[in-house]
């Protein structure tokens, strides 16, 4: 059994001594770095492509998750870059996403799409391992990240950013963090029976927050102060034991 980590923004790889694989699906091929750590072997997926090379709305997120699965991993922590709606949640921060409101309008997000696929549906009570989220909330007071709890995600198209408007609408929604590509690569990671963990770094205020306006050097700044740590504790975790107590996120999908 494999497990693995998916690098969002800035994070596009996790040592030198890897052994890169290409892997062929029915929906393309994705580059993984497969790395050894004691006698577990972890995947390494970066999003957008090791140079950033994917927008949010064309990154092929099936070809990606059925790469992993095909690698046979069971178990995924994930990284996404988001920006705060949430006055609780400052840049630099680290937030476990618990759920999420879906404002994408042209993705593909089932493998099933009738005929020879059939049908089927996707049960999201609970769209993110509670195995996996709770094994990082026990782990993360024991690092430097400034971890501050549990956040609602909103997902965007992109690639532009919302509007002053548009985050205004989100938070009376409940949203608390925005980004631009974690549906639907937590919805497949579901419907192909993987556990699925994702972790927001806070790089920005959302516009019309904190008056304070978008800018790339701050998103940089706040991805480079954790995505060391982040990584390192991702690694850890994936190569202790699995949890004893059975999540169901390999019983979530409703053939009909």
């Amino acid at each position: 059994m494999r497990k693995a980590i998916i690098g969002g923004t800035g994070i596009y790889g996790l040592s030198n001594e890897v052994e890169q694989r290409t892997v062929e699906t029915l929906y393309g091929a994705v580059e993984c770095d497969l790395i050894r750590v004691g006698d577990q072997e972890i995947v390494f997926l970066a999003r957008h492509g090791k140079g950033h090379s994917a927008p949010p709305h064309k990154i092929n997120y099936r070809a990606n998750m059925m790469a992993l699965k095909q690698l046979e991993v069971k178990e995924i922590y994930a990284t996404c870059a988001v920006g705060s709606m949430n006055p609780a949640f400052e840049p630099g921060d680290v937030v476990v996403i618990n759920d999420f409101l879906d404002f994408t309008k042209s993705r593909v997000q089932t493998f099933y799409e009738g005929g020879e696929t059939k049908v089927a549906h996707v049960e999201m009570t609970q769209p993110y391992c509670p195995n996996l989220i709770d094994r990082f909330k026990n782990a993360v007071s024991l690092t430097d990240l400034s971890y501050k709890g549990e956040a609602v995600y909103v997902c965007t198209e992109g690639p532009r950013f919302e509007t002053a408007a548009e985050i205004r609408m989100y938070q009376k929604l409940g949203g608390d963090v925005v980004g631009m590509t974690n549906v639907p690569e937590c919805v497949l990671a579901k419907e192909l029976g993987m556990c699925y963990s994702a972790l927001g770094i806070i790089t920005n205020w959302c516009t019309g927050i904190e008056g304070v306006q978008i800018e790339g050097h701050v998103i940089d700044e706040a991805m480079g102060k954790n995505k060391e740590s982040l990584t390192q504790l991702f690694i850890k975790l994936l190569t202790q034991g699995s949890s004893e107590v059975k999540c169901r996120c390999d019983q979530s999908l409703i053939i009909l």
